[in-house]
């Protein structure tokens, strides 16, 4: 069993379903508001680590999606600056277990570190925990 620091976006659905199987694999779930955690570069930086600045942005932001912010134009310290003041451009969800930082819900990653719980075991279908399931009545800037 670990403790798990989760920094979420609350009401998006994959970070509930991500919570429900970190939960239903026994793991302690420390959930945190993204959006309203007072970031600092340093510890925004543990969780982006070495990846391409583009692979650190949430695709599913209004933002990215009307094409104001294009992931591709920033450089790292550009990115962070960006990302401390407006946290909902930050991909997600953020985790910290023990020592180890995660972006995003590395399913291969996670089982290298913690037991999670088979698919065929799960009450409800999670082989998609990474695409942002919106439809044109729902978006990231909804607070439910």
């Amino acid at each position: 069993m670990a403790t798990i620091l989760f920094y979420e976006k609350p009401g998006c659905q994959n970070n509930t379903r991500q919570k429900l199987l970190l939960r239903q694999s026994g793991h302690i779930v420390e959930a945190v508001n993204l959006l309203e955690h007072p970031w600092s570069k340093t510890e925004l930086e543990h969780y982006l680590g070495e990846k391409p600045v583009v692979e650190w942005f949430n695709m599913a932001a209004p933002k990215v999606k009307s094409g104001e912010v294009n992931p591709l134009l920033f450089s790292r310290e550009e990115a962070i600056v960006l990302m401390i003041k407006e946290p909902l451009l930050i991909k997600r969800p953020l985790m910290k277990i023990g020592n180890h930082y995660f972006q995003g819900f590395d399913i291969a990653g996670l089982k290298k570190l913690i037991n999670l719980v088979e698919q065929e075991e799960q009450s409800e279908d999670l082989s998609d925990m990474n695409s942002c399931p919106h439809n044109n009545n729902y978006s990231c800037t909804n607070k439910e």
